[in-house]
């Protein structure tokens, strides 16, 4: 008790010093919003968002001696714990956690009035947690990470804060979050997210206030990869950090209902593994316990789950108990001392052993439901919808700031919080009259970053001899090889001339399931690294190391096991667009078991590609060389931000021949220099009337159904029948636009190694692109692979030659 009193006598002296004279804060606004505010004042008055602000207004203004009191609601401070606080806030820290807790309810009512009057769009409440403010006093603004459940936004704002924003500007960005205005820093008019624009000092290191879609847990697999990935950067900048209390920590925070989220179960468990491995990853989860999940009570199955399981520990820590290696702590979310010394607790344990840790803020109850959609009254009795209500956690907090510690008093406190109001109010006023997005193309615009232009490849590198085998540069003659070789030497090849290149997956250190890392881990030890069997994380992991400054290679073992994973894989997707442009999640995915094989059944020879969100590359190369040249380009792209993905045939891996006993599948490596980009495409003949388009093992088969064509006398020999490869498979490429453009084809036959029917292949989409362009001839067709699963040990399944034959048949026939 006497340290909390000399602490409250150098808080009297500090409060003068962070709260000035408060000033009134006029809107001063005649817009838009300010008319709908006075045509809908009757029902803007009846919000209960509304009456419990009044309600708190006229109990400050009470405590101020400025009106009667009310005692009917007497307000309570938090009780401290019986262990008393292991870390005091400051003076400084107290103002501006009261200043961020304010700025949060007041936003949150401001939301749903501008809801109300048509101009809101975003109405999740954070009310009820706005005390959590203080886990920003105990992070590292300009080292930690940190990744924020959409209910804590106090947290956010008063990290803006510390980084030196003030609250004026704060407020006035999240209003435009909420009225999606494109000024909006954090999404640039598509969403209202809780982060920041991307600041490039806290960001060195791969620090900084990292957007979170409101995809439940998904924020929870990249913040596993940023606290693993920050000592595979430091690795490679021995000298980043100076001493523990600059290492970087990723904090994560989500609410009780996410932990029943296979997001976070997944990169929870990623974490205990690391732990269990004694890998570093200095990783906090904040998890704030309400009670519901919109309206399912979780009844305090995360107390259950995260620690009740488990014996207490009898080690030294401060930890209530020890999650299989991860301790737990626990803090009343409604006391903000109590808040900041666990959360400080739990942050220096990560820190000081780079390894993960967890608290549960508890306690909390929410208020106003979940967004103005919720219908609290179906699910809720009326007496505990008020109850939930009158529990005003920021009165709590300000008593206890004003009694207990004497951080303030009532008159200061009244008069910020009416300025804090005001603040608000003028920024959603000035907010709503700034523009939106009209523009589609705009929108198409932002999915990726921009495609950076390779040098071109000498045409007669583009096109091969009709029986397969590429041309060569004059004078030159490397050894031959197979597809698989070249993979390997290409992968090796940019991670020898790029260090933040690294590899990861299963079973990737002793070379994969079809041999294409054999060595590399011996070459590059550490940068090599198998991942347990989940995709969810291994994406997500891979979503974080780019997001601390590598460049990672993806191995998803089979093609199958993206649908494990898929949703993490829309996430890194989608956050160029969501940032508009700001955090881009650099990456090359490889997958594989794709196509045409024997082993594994459906599950190790899937082919279909289903999942082609907007702004990713996706790439099926048909041999080697083209790979190689590929892998280049792509890399270089990934450097630049985009996720480019390699859709591997397993069948052409160890092809060596396409004829007999030909060898004419196997390439020589190309020289170095050399860069095939997304928008070539190889020419199999340059002479025919007819045209075959197709893609990765479609391009052997063709080249054999060909063969056959013209020994049936179907055309009079083979170079009547052109063939190209066109590997890029999310648009058109130019080199197809252009071989189509001059009309000089009779016919096309499109050939897909995918299954036929929606949401299944690819070229189908081409097709119809090609079509509304106007570049097909009058005549074409489309084959693809019969729309079944494939059995083990059998091809039947496949696109085949006698596919590719019949139909060449049928289109010459119509």
């Amino acid at each position: 008790m006497e340290r909390m009193r000399r602490a409250s006598i150098t808080l009297l002296r500090h409060r003068q010093r962070f709260w000035p004279r408060c000033r009134a804060f006029s809107a001063g606004s005649n817009g838009l919003l300010e008319k709908l505010r006075e045509q809908n004042e009757a029902d803007i008055v009846a919000l209960p968002e509304h009456k419990a602000r009044s309600s708190l207004q006229d109990f400050l203004s009470a405590k101020a001696g400025r009106m009667a009191s009310d005692a009917s609601h007497p307000i309570e401070p938090p009780s401290p714990p019986p262990s008393g606080y292991h870390h005091v806030l400051t003076p400084h820290q107290i103002l501006q956690t009261l200043d961020a807790a304010m700025a949060t309810f007041h936003l949150h009512v401001e939301s749903r009035i501008a809801s109300l009057c048509g101009q809101g769009f975003y109405t999740i409440g954070p009310c009820g947690e706005e005390m959590l403010a203080s886990i920003g006093h105990a992070l590292d603004p300009s080292a930690d990470a940190i990744a924020l459940h959409y209910r804590h936004l106090s947290v956010s704002v008063l990290r803006q804060l510390r980084l030196g924003r003030k609250l004026e500007d704060i407020v006035l960005d999240r209003a435009r979050g909420h009225v999606i205005s494109k000024l909006d820093p954090v999404t640039g008019g598509v969403h209202c997210a809780i982060g920041s624009a991307r600041e490039e000092s806290a960001e060195s290191n791969g620090g900084g206030d990292y957007v979170v879609t409101s995809t439940l847990a998904s924020q929870c697999p990249p913040a596993v990869g940023r606290a693993l990935g920050f000592s595979m950067a430091e690795s490679l900048k021995p000298n980043a950090f100076d001493g523990n209390a600059t290492k970087p920590v990723s904090f994560v925070s989500l609410g009780d209902g996410s932990v029943h989220n296979a997001h976070f179960l997944s990169a929870f468990n990623l974490a205990r593994h690391a732990r269990f491995r004694n890998k570093k990853c200095p990783l906090v989860f904040g998890v704030s316990d309400n009670g519901l999940s919109i309206s399912y009570p979780t009844d305090g199955y995360a107390d259950y789950l995260l620690s009740r399981a488990q014996p207490a520990t009898s080690s030294g820590s401060r930890a209530i108990a020890d999650r299989d290696g991860v301790p737990v702590f626990k803090a009343n979310g409604c006391d903000m001392f109590d808040v900041y010394d666990k959360t400080r607790q739990a942050t220096n344990y990560s820190r000081k052993y780079s390894a993960p840790s967890l608290i549960l803020y508890q306690e909390i109850i929410r208020r106003f439901g979940h967004a103005a959609t919720d219908r609290q009254h179906a699910y809720l009795e009326a007496d505990a919808v008020d109850r939930m209500a009158e529990s005003d956690v920021v009165a709590s907090g300000i008593v206890q700031a004003a009694e207990q510690w004497n951080a303030t008093t009532y008159g200061e406190i009244c008069d910020r919080f009416e300025e804090i109001g005001g603040m608000v109010k003028h920024g959603f006023d000035a907010a709503a009259e700034e523009p939106k997005i009209t523009r589609r193309d705009e929108m198409i615009d932002r999915v990726s970053q921009p495609m950076v232009s390779v040098p071109q490849l000498p045409q007669d590198l583009l096109v091969s001899n009709d029986g397969g085998e590429p041309k060569q540069i004059k004078g030159k003659r490397t050894k031959k090889e197979v597809m698989r070789k070249h993979m390997t030497r290409v992968i090796s090849e940019v991670m020898e001339k790029d260090e933040k290149v690294v590899y990861i997956g299963e079973d990737v250190e002793h070379g994969g399931y079809y041999l294409v890392t054999d060595g590399l881990v011996k070459t590059f030890p550490g940068r090599v690294i198998d991942f347990p069997p989940d995709e969810t994380t291994l994406l997500g992991a891979a979503m974080g190391f780019a997001q601390v400054g590598l460049l990672p290679i993806v191995e998803i073992p089979y093609a199958k096991y993206l649908d494990c994973g898929v949703d993490m894989f829309y996430e890194l997707a989608i956050s160029n667009w969501l940032t508009n442009k700001q955090r881009p999640n650099g990456m090359i995915v490889r997958i594989q078991g794709f196509d045409r094989g024997v082993f594994g059944g459906n599950f190790h020879t899937h082919n279909m590609i289903s999942h082609i969100p907007p702004g990713v590359d996706v790439l099926s190369y048909s041999n080697g060389q083209d790979y190689a040249r590929g892998f280049r380009n792509a890399i270089t792209q990934a450097r630049n931000g985009r996720v480019v993905v390699f859709v591997d045939c397993t069948n052409l891996l160890n092809l060596r021949h396409l004829h007999k006993k030909d060898r004419g599948w196997e390439t020589p490596y190309p020289a170095e220099d050399e860069m095939m980009s997304f928008h070539d495409v190889r020419k199999f003949g340059d002479s025919g009337r007819h045209l075959i388009v197709t893609y990765g093992n479609g391009v052997v088969t063709a080249l054999r159904a060909r063969h056959t064509i013209a020994e049936q006398g179907v055309v009079s020999n083979e170079s009547d029948i052109d063939i190209i490869d066109s590997p890029y498979l999310s648009d058109i490429p130019n080199g197809l636009r252009d071989a189509l453009t001059n009309g000089r084809y009779d016919d096309v036959l499109f050939c897909d190694i995918c299954k036929e029917g929606p949401g299944s292949n690819i070229l189908s989409s081409t097709v119809m692109g090609l079509k509304k362009y106007g570049l097909l001839p009058p005549k074409w067709d489309f084959v693809a692979a019969p729309r079944t699963y494939n059995p083990l040990g059998n091809v039947v399944t496949f696109l085949n030659e006698e596919d590719i034959v019949l139909a060449f048949k049928q289109m010459l026939s119509e």
